[in-house]
């Protein structure tokens, strides 16, 4: 069973469930797995079994979650009396903490009170994606501990954080899956443009060089306002006020939007303040990334991708104003933006909340347009946290893990 509520959960699952397949063939496991669910349209493709798209509920901060609060009770109730009535052998929870975690709780909840000669169901429960406990509310660990068999960890720093505070929870770090989606470009370019393919052998691996600036005279600027609608209506007027600005002192720049779905494009379409030869695209992000010269971005995945293909950004983040308040207090790390975390240092200009408007923007997003040295700089200095997010092969490595769970499951 697989439970994924949000687009980039929804990735991760259908990348996991393939990786299932492809080792279920490779240990001869004469049964082949059945996958039935929650998730998106991913999963769906891949034949998991859903019993709704938990992603069509996928919220940002406190303010939108208290709004669904009944809504996510209801689902998850659902999703218990089905996990119940199938008896998996293994529950895997994708990312999607808050809802995850009281899943967990709830099926864990069940099984103990339940434990006896006629009732033996004993489900191992996985949650797939560290939440970030580290950063606030490390509490949460806790719990995680007495409720999950296994976490499954994307960044390298994590399983340390656990292992000094629960020395007895099962974590391991399998990889980032940017890394697998990335690191093979030539499969995404193939059948590009050629000037996109002529960079195919330039796209970095963590040993590589790095790709030159853009593929022409202008440079482009990328804009990358998130994958969620209340992320997309918060940040795209400071960005598309920045851009406005970036073009008055950059008359040549392009500026190219991407986005992850057609709706999310007329959105964006529809947005106040877009300019006639915007060019707003849904998905190819690597190939854009492999032309941009400097990119603004939401914090969160979509900056390590930008650090994978060694493009600087300005990272910015926007949430309702009690989400922000809420947060300041509870949030103690100095960055936002991953790469900023994994290398230490403020590699990545970060304006959050209300620093977070078009004139911040467009000034450090022209202070990397016109300072060549600095951009090579920043490169540099994403290299050793690109690295340490491992190599390809993520999601074997968490469906390896996964089998290790299982009664003869081979170490």
């Amino acid at each position: 069973m697989l439970i994924a509520g949000e687009a980039s959960g929804d990735a991760l699952a259908a990348e996991l469930v393939r990786a299932l397949t492809r080792e279920r063939e490779l240990r001869g496991t004469p049964f082949p797995p059945e996958f039935f669910g929650a998730g998106g349209p991913q999963m769906n493709a891949e034949g998991v079994e859903l019993a709704f798209d938990l992603t069509r509920h996928s919220v940002i901060g406190l303010s939108d979650a208290l709004k669904k609060v009944w809504a996510f009770k209801r689902l998850l109730d659902q999703l218990r009396q089905l996990a119940v009535a199938r008896k998996p052998d293994v529950i895997v929870c994708v990312d999607f903490s808050g809802f995850n975690r009281r899943f967990a709780r709830a099926v864990k909840r069940y099984v103990r009170a339940r434990r006896g000669t006629f009732n033996n169901w004993e489900p191992r429960l996985v949650q797939y994606v560290s939440p970030q406990v580290w950063a606030s509310r490390p509490g949460r660990a806790w719990q995680m501990a007495k409720d999950f068999d296994l976490l499954l960890c994307l960044l390298p720093f994590e399983p340390a954080w656990y292992a000094s505070r629960l020395p007895r929870f099962r974590v391991e770090f399998v990889g980032h899956p940017i890394v697998e989606r990335h690191g093979n470009a030539e499969r995404e370019t193939r059948n590009a443009e050629p000037e996109i393919r002529n960079l195919k052998s330039e796209i970095r691996n963590p040993k590589s060089p790095w790709p030159a600036d853009g593929v022409s005279d202008a440079p482009l600027v990328l804009l990358l306002p998130g994958s969620r609608t209340g992320e997309l209506k918060r940040h795209l007027p400071p960005m598309l006020g920045a851009a406005a600005r970036i073009r008055t002192g950059r008359p040549e720049a392009r500026f190219r939007m991407i986005v992850p779905s057609e709706d999310l494009r007329q959105l964006a379409l529809a947005s106040p303040g877009r300019f006639p030869d915007l060019d707003v695209r849904v998905g190819g992000l690597a190939e854009s990334l492999c032309q941009a010269t400097v990119a603004l971005a939401s914090t969160g995945t979509v900056t390590l991708e930008c650090a994978l293909f060694g493009v600087p950004t300005v990272a910015l983040y926007k949430t309702s104003w009690s989400t922000y308040w809420v947060g300041r207090n509870l949030v103690t790390v100095k960055y936002l933006a991953m790469p900023n975390l994994l290398a230490g240092e403020a590699v990545f200009p970060e304006f959050i909340q209300g620093a977070a408007n078009a004139p911040n923007l467009a000034c450090a997003a022209l202070e990397l347009l016109n300072d060549a040295p600095r951009r090579a700089a920043i490169r540099g200095k994403l290299a050793p946290g690109v690295e340490s997010l491992g190599g390809p092969g993520a999601s074997e490595r968490a469906a390896q893990a996964i089998c290790r769970l299982l009664p003869g499951g081979k170490p």
